[in-house]
């Protein structure tokens, strides 16, 4: 697992704020918090570092963060801090904006500027969650006047690439426990790559990026693509690049360097594969006939299912079923015997 977790109730219950509020002037730009819920605080909060790059999935009672201009002054790691917003509301006031976030909106913060971040009033009741995200803003390839223009206002985590952002975080979160600190140096190129390419078109500036940049961010939204459509019999090459406006020639080098030497065809088969053996595999599905299962991942022939089903596992989607089948029940019987005396 990469990173460290903080659950208040590890923590006895006259001592949870504060701790809870050491723990987040040590590892993000000091702020004063206070809360009505002090007395009785909840908090989840999971830390991830991924070089340079901080991610902070947290979950708490309604506190308020504010951080002034002495405080700037004090001590400023010049970092940028994005937030996505999964439930609850908050209202930020920083650099000039007030505005109120609610559930997928996305909102920007310099560390170098004071701001006042707090539970919307109607909301001070509930859970607050999201995730952070902080970096250095040298790291970012967008101009820090750009940026400016955005600090604190309401943007939106549910289309485009502020979508694609928000659900590799979320991912990132729930894949936690199994990734290995070896992969945190890469999956923060990637989440930077990320940010970068959404406020550049957040600010129609894409231009200014760097072209690695860009080609690794298309490279995230033509696999999302090809995840969502794998039910389409329709899903090929050529779609694909219509459908992201790129030639043929360009999507086809884009895989190279992101599919690791896999071809689109190659990952479009093993990925149908993979969600017809789950299928298979799942007993409330074990009556429903092949064929359909077939169809509901893009593939209308049969024989193209079994011919690349045995190709891939070594078994005809039926004789695996089977296996899968009479191998339940055998543990079933297994697990009803009768011990031996």
């Amino acid at each position: 697992m990469i990173g460290t977790v903080f659950r208040s109730e590890d923590v006895s219950v006259e001592d949870r704020f504060d701790h809870w509020r050491e723990l987040i002037s040590r590892t993000h730009a000091p702020s004063d918090m206070t809360s009505d819920y002090a007395a009785d605080f909840w908090a989840h909060q999971r830390l991830l570092e991924l070089g340079p790059v901080t991610i902070w999935p947290a979950s708490f009672r309604p506190a308020r963060f504010r951080r002034s201009a002495r405080m700037v002054r004090q001590s400023d790691p010049e970092l940028y801090h994005v937030t996505l917003l999964l439930d609850g509301g908050l209202g930020v006031d920083h650099a000039g904006q007030i505005d109120m976030h609610s559930q997928s909106d996305l909102y920007v913060v310099d560390t170098s500027r004071p701001y006042d971040v707090r539970s919307q009033d109607d909301q001070n009741r509930g859970i607050i969650t999201g995730v952070g995200v902080e970096f250095p803003k040298v790291l970012l390839p967008v101009s820090p006047d750009r940026v400016q223009e955005l600090l604190g206002m309401r943007l939106s985590g549910r289309e485009g690439t502020g979508a694609l952002l928000a659900n590799f975080l979320t991912a990132l979160n729930r894949e936690s426990q199994s990734l290995q600190p070896s992969e945190a140096p890469r999956l923060g190129t990637v989440v930077l790559d990320l940010v970068s390419a959404w406020l550049a078109q957040v600010l129609d500036s894409e231009a200014s990026l760097p072209p690695e940049t860009r080609q690794q961010v298309m490279g995230r939204k033509i696999q999302t693509f090809i995840q969502q459509n794998l039910h389409d019999p329709d899903l090929t090459p050529p779609a694909i690049a219509a459908a992201h406006h790129i030639s043929l020639s360009y999507l086809h080098r884009i895989f190279r360097q992101e599919a690791r030497g896999e071809t689109i065809a190659a990952q479009i088969r093993r990925l149908r594969m993979e969600a017809v053996r789950c299928d298979l595999a799942d007993p409330a599905q074990r009556t429903t006939a092949i064929h359909t299962i077939a169809a509901r991942w893009g593939i209308p022939r049969v024989s193209d299912l079994t011919r690349s089903f045995r190709a891939a596992y070594g078994l005809s989607p039926k004789e695996y079923r089977l296996q899968v089948l009479v191998g339940a029940r055998n543990e079933a019987a297994e697990g009803a015997a009768p011990a031996i005396p």
